[in-house]
């Protein structure tokens, strides 16, 4: 609008009058500034008098009555895990919860950890949102980048506008590899998807004695002092302090909180006290676990007296011929799950407790999901002292897993169980995580409970349901629609169904009558009873940095399996040859549906790859000052497979220096250039036994020197020795040989540092607490060889 020319006189005097006037109302009670006069009144527009009542911007209200809701997501917990399930291990919160709520019998995950999360917050089939894989193993097929669109908003962002707090805790597992850097975007952070507050872990998995903690978007380091600290348990004090303040702030408002426990993933980390409780308890072996466990199915009623259970796959030994040690190491491997399953409840009913002493309980809704996939085959046929053997492509002998028996559960190994246990956890279902076409990989037990709201909590609920159905029946529940646009962005349709009809109707038809699944090429598809679903391929801990791609096996040379659900709770009974026309129909609507819900091509997670973003895989000179810390892997320089130099510019002071010049990666993989006594060394952490270090026995003097470290590799690929020299000023002082480098990621948990080491160390010869360079660095430059 084109302003009147007003003279500069005026319009000075017209101020001094407005400040004038302003200032006694201020001070003078009685005076209003709408009662005084203007004496310009008539000539530059409308008096003050004339103006509208005051208005604020408004708020979000949240509908009358709208309960507050917690959504809670184990890891890695098969179906027949939990005492609540007929599984070995008590679960109290989990079973208190279903006394008064409704349990689902045949609720379905998507058989992987990202996908099943991107699913669950979106209400929306995870190639809907891009979520095909985990966000470690992207490819630029449409469904599988893993970079979660605008127009697939979350159920936080749809209440934040609604007006619920919200807030995360635990595993997040959805931010694509080059965005975790401190660079972002932060869009697809936890606080980027709708949550007001975050603390958890944004990776797959971390140490719970030595976590990779982020808070809001800021890394923290965790307590080095702390006796007894766990993350599960600091997870929860977090938790409980956040609905304390929320409470006592807004007492008025409802809250989602989005519950995530990281614990039952490897590594399989317990306190001692909780590993000891279960001591004893599966000497019997998987066989004899995986039946029992089935019988109290039968008897709680989940499963059908007259329902058969499938026998163990060939490729699995029989726990009867094992020798007394190898029987000795793997149990004591499955009591430490065991511990991380029940430790992990207690700490929830911590939560919970809050709920219920604030008043609080009564009115909140709670969906508890026991895993958000069948239990994890990944540790092999041995298990594994070091998730990262498998990640990086070595192999662990069992010798050296036996030695670790008083580790396993602590902070020094980073265990998993055999392969055996997460068969016979998985009853009365075969098959495991990442095998979305058969039960035993997303079928889940799951409890949702309000007071009030439920009725005949003692009939099993069995109706067909998938995980993207949380999202609708949170939606339904608190009387939130999910709006056609979210943030300004169109939004895609939501895939899942509401639930909340089996509330009140325990015995009603499944509302939902197709489900697709794909997953790490484990394809099928539901159909009103039926399910029809490819075996796989490949073995699940076949999918590491050694595992055989077999790209010459292609979609169309699978072989299918049929089950009748409606007859075969257990997918016992394969009638694909009995009734092949059946196979046929479920076959052309699975390609039929696929086409639909970005799910093709279907293809191996190395292929597509090419022309990924990254932030430093394609640089070649990177510079750096001291202080930086937590580097995300993609965002520092990619040695792995080449040849590279670090060059140190540093001030040494009289009588010499120690500490940390640069790190990447700790305890469970990584390298570390530092001085020691004076002297540089430097060391490969390629995990486990694999220990390499070059030490030279000339110590540093006083004064500026430029500090080298040079590997030259043998040959241009992962995994590939190579020759470490370290230089002073120019001239070589040490020399030596690195056996093997990491084939995998350098670290998925912990990140770069400069002038110090944060988290864990990668040797042992210094610690956290000590790591710190105390000369002065001007620079650290790296360069990768072409």
């Amino acid at each position: 609008m084109t302003q009147p020319n007003r003279n500069p006189g005026q319009v000075c005097r017209r101020l001094r009058w407005i400040g004038t006037t302003a200032l006694a109302a201020a001070i003078v009670p009685g005076v209003a500034l709408a009662q005084a006069a203007d004496p310009m009144a008539g000539k530059v527009g409308r008096t003050v008098s004339e103006t509208h009542a005051p208005e604020w911007p408004s708020e979000p209200t949240a509908p009358k009555n709208a309960p507050n809701v917690l959504v809670i997501m184990t890891d890695d917990v098969g179906f027949g895990v939990t005492s609540t399930f007929g599984g070995p291990v008590p679960t109290p919160t989990f079973e208190a919860l279903s006394r008064n709520g409704a349990k689902y019998t045949r609720f379905n995950t998507t058989a992987l950890c990202s996908p099943t999360r991107a699913s669950l917050l979106t209400g929306r089939l995870p190639q809907n949102v891009n979520m095909g894989n985990v966000t470690n193993l992207p490819t630029g097929f449409d469904g599988y980048t893993t970079v979660i669109p605008k127009s697939g908003g979350t159920i936080a962002q749809i209440l934040k506008e609604s007006g619920f707090n919200t807030a995360m805790f635990g595993k997040g597992h959805l931010t694509p590899d080059w965005e975790m850097s401190m660079a972002g975007p932060y869009d697809r952070w936890p606080v980027g998807l709708g949550f007001e507050y975050y603390y958890g872990f944004l990776s797959a998995d971390t140490s719970m004695w030595n976590p990779s903690i982020v808070e809001n978007t800021t890394p923290l380091e965790p307590p080095h002092n702390k006796p007894g600290y766990h993350f599960e348990a600091d997870m929860a004090d977090h938790a409980i302090d956040w609905i304390r303040k929320q409470h006592a702030v807004a007492p008025d408002k409802p809250f989602f909180i989005y519950y995530a426990p990281g614990l039952s993933h490897t590594p399989h980390h317990a306190p001692k006290e909780w590993i000891d409780k279960f001591a004893g308890q599966f000497d019997q072996g998987w066989d004899v676990l995986r039946q029992q466990i089935f019988e109290r199915q039968k008897k709680i009623g989940i499963v059908p007296a007259d329902a058969k259970i499938s026998p163990r796959p060939d490729s699995m030994p029989a726990w009867s011929s094992l020798d007394a040690e190898h029987k000795k190491v793997y149990a004591r491997l499955m009591e430490v799950f065991a511990a991380t399953v029940a430790y992990s409840d207690y700490q929830t009913g911590r939560v919970i407790d809050e709920l219920r002493r604030s008043g609080q309980l009564d009115n909140t809704m709670i969906v508890y999901i026991e895993g958000d996939n069948g239990s994890s085959a990944e540790g092999g046929l041995q298990g594994l002292a070091f998730e990262q053997s498998s990640i990086t492509g070595r192999s662990e002998s069992f010798g050296e897993l036996a030695r670790h028996y008083d580790d396993f559960g602590g902070p020094e190994v980073y265990n998993h169980f055999p392969a055996q246990w997460a068969w016979a956890l998985n009853a009365p279902f075969p098959w495991w995580k990442q095998v979305a076409s058969q039960a035993g990989g997303v079928r889940n037990g799951m409890v949702i409970s309000w007071p009030g709201h439920i009725t005949d909590s003692k009939t099993w609920r069995t109706q067909y349901a998938h995980v993207s159905d949380i999202m609708p029946t949170v939606l339904d529940a608190v009387g939130v629609k999910a709006p056609e646009v979210l943030d300004g962005v169109k939004q895609k349709p939501i895939d899942g169904i509401s639930l909340k009809y089996s509330f009140t109707q325990p015995k009603a038809p499944s509302a939902r009558r197709t489900q697709i699944y794909e997953m790490m090429e484990n394809f099928g598809i539901y159909k009103d009873g039926w399910m029809a679903g490819t075996l796989p391929k490949r073995a699940a801990w076949e999918a590491g940095a050694s595992g055989d791609r077999r790209l010459d096996i292609g979609p169309d040379q699978r072989v299918w399996t049929l089950f009748n659900l409606d007859r075969d709770f257990t997918t016992a009974v394969d009638l694909s040859k009995k009734n092949p026309a059946k196979l046929k129909e479920l076959q052309n609507l699975f390609w039929e549906e696929a086409s639909k819900n970005n799910i093709l091509p279907i293809h191996d997670y190395s292929q597509g790859t090419e022309g990924r973003p990254t932030l430093g895989g394609n640089r070649k000179r990177f510079v750096y000052t001291p202080g930086l810390t937590r580097i995300h892997e993609d965002a520092a320089p990619h040695t792995i497979g080449r040849s590279f130099t670090i060059e140190a510019d540093a001030t040494i002071p009289e009588g010499g220096a120690n500490g940390v010049i640069i790190t990447q990666g700790g305890r469970f993989g990584g390298y570390a250039f530092y001085l020691k006594d004076g002297k540089p060394v430097f060391h490969y952490n390629a995990v486990g036994d694999d220990q390499f270090s070059v030490r030279s026995d000339v110590a540093v003097g006083a004064g500026e020197h430029k500090l080298t470290a040079r590997f030259t590799a043998d040959a241009p690929k992962p995994g590939t020795p190579g020759t470490l020299a370290i230089l002073l000023d120019g001239k070589e002082i040490a020399s030596g040989r690195i056996g093997r480098t990491v084939a995998g990621w350098m670290s998925h948990t912990e990140g770069l540092d400069i002038g110090r080491d944060t988290i864990t160390p990668v040797d042992p010869d210094y610690t956290v607490a000590d790591s710190a360079f105390s000369g002065t660095l001007s620079q650290v430059v790296v360069t990768i060889a072409p």
